[in-house]
C-alpha cells in the first residue's frame, strides 16, 4: 500500500512539473511581434501553397471587404482582439455550385432552409427548362410525322415523359417541402 501511494505521489509530482516546464516553453505573443495568420482560410488557402483556382470567386463571396490579392493573407490574418481569423460574411456559403446565400444573413437560423430552397430553385429551373425543351421538341416531332404512326408514338412518348418528369419533381419539391415543414419542423420552409 505504501508502494502504491508513493508512485501515486511520485506520478503527480512527475505531471505537474512537466506541465509546468511545457507551459513556460510556449512563448505568448507580444503586440511588437506582428500580425499573426492562420494555417488556412476557409477557401482553402494554405499557404507556402498556391490558392486553389476557385479561390478569387471564393474570396468575393465569403470574405468580399478584403485585398482581393492572396499574397496579402488578409483573409488569413488573425484578429489580436479575438485571437480568430476574419470570419465569412454572414449569410454566404460557397460551394461546387458556387456561391449560395441563405438571404437571412446568417446560416444559423434558417440556414438549412435557404440553402435547400436555393438549391431546389436551381434545380426546378434546370428540370422545368428541360421538359419544356421535350415538350417543344415532341410537339415538332408530332407536327412534322406526316401521319408516320411510328414518329407520331415516338412524339407523344416525348411529350408524356416530359410531363410525367415535370410532374415527379413538382412532387419531390412538395415532399421535401412537406417533410421539412411539417415533419422536422426546419424554421424557413413554411415560407
Amino acid at each position: 500500500m505504501k508502494r502504491l501511494l508513493i508512485a501515486l505521489l511520485l506520478s503527480f509530482i512527475i505531471y505537474h512539473l512537466g506541465s509546468n516546464f511545457v507551459f513556460a516553453q510556449t512563448k505568448k505573443p507580444t503586440p511588437t511581434s506582428g500580425p499573426r495568420f492562420a494555417a488556412c482560410d476557409l477557401c482553402g488557402y494554405c499557404p507556402p501553397n498556391n490558392p486553389p483556382q476557385s479561390w478569387s470567386a471564393c474570396q468575393k463571396c465569403l470574405y468580399p471587404n478584403i485585398n482581393p490579392n492572396p499574397a496579402a493573407k488578409e483573409s488569413l490574418k488573425i484578429n489580436p482582439k479575438t485571437n480568430l481569423p476574419p470570419a465569412a460574411a454572414p449569410g454566404r456559403q460557397y460551394t461546387s455550385l458556387g456561391c449560395i446565400t441563405t438571404g437571412t444573413g446568417s446560416f444559423q437560423e434558417g440556414g438549412p432552409a435557404g440553402v435547400v430552397q436555393t438549391l431546389l430553385r436551381i434545380i426546378f429551373s434546370v428540370v422545368g427548362g428541360v421538359a419544356f425543351l421535350y415538350l417543344i421538341y415532341g410537339g415538332f416531332v408530332i407536327a412534322a410525322s406526316q401521319n408516320n404512326p411510328e414518329r407520331i408514338n415516338y412524339g407523344k412518348r416525348l411529350v408524356y415523359g416530359a410531363i410525367i418528369g415535370l410532374v415527379f419533381t413538382l412532387m419531390s419539391v412538395l415532399i421535401v417541402n412537406l417533410i421539412a415543414n411539417q415533419v422536422l419542423k426546419i424554421p424557413g420552409f413554411g415560407e
